[in-house]
């Protein structure tokens, strides 16, 4: 799972003073964004523990919606995936419909499918987690 940290650490980054994703939700931290406020403020260990927090919940709805087996790479990536979209995203996605009928491959590929904000703006950090989240899942 370090790996899938990893990867929302470096796609989401850490900021310490709210501000509005591109996407114009207020968020803090690595990527929290509930309850936030503009001119929120948290400390660096505030922000670790919604990190591990929140990890804990993404990776467990992502046991609990997938019901083929998984490995550490795919439960990272999958889990840094939830993280970004959302629970009820993944539950209705393709994605997780082609995981849980064993086409691991197909569900590979829907990856790239997830690269448009809430506005349908493409967006090129998108680009780049979805192809790291993808490449982490094919290991």
């Amino acid at each position: 799972m370090n790996k899938g940290i990893e990867l929302i650490k470096n796609f989401e980054g850490c900021r310490l003073v709210a501000y509005k994703c591109p996407s114009g939700i207020p968020t803090i931290g690595y990527g929290h964004t509930k309850g936030v406020k503009m001119g929120n403020t948290c400390t660096q260990a505030q922000a670790d523990k919604w990190l591990a927090n929140e990890v804990q919940i993404f990776e467990n709805a992502v046991k609990n919606l997938v019901n083929v087996p998984l490995n550490e790479n795919q439960l990272g990536a999958l889990t840094s995936f939830v993280y970004n979209v959302g629970i009820a995203n993944f539950a209705a996605s393709t994605l997780r419909k082609k995981l849980n009928t064993k086409d691991y491959s197909g569900a590979a590929n829907e990856f790239e499918r997830w690269v448009y904000d809430s506005n349908k703006r493409k967006l090129e950090g998108l680009i780049r987690r979805r192809k790291a989240e993808k490449e982490l899942f094919l290991k």
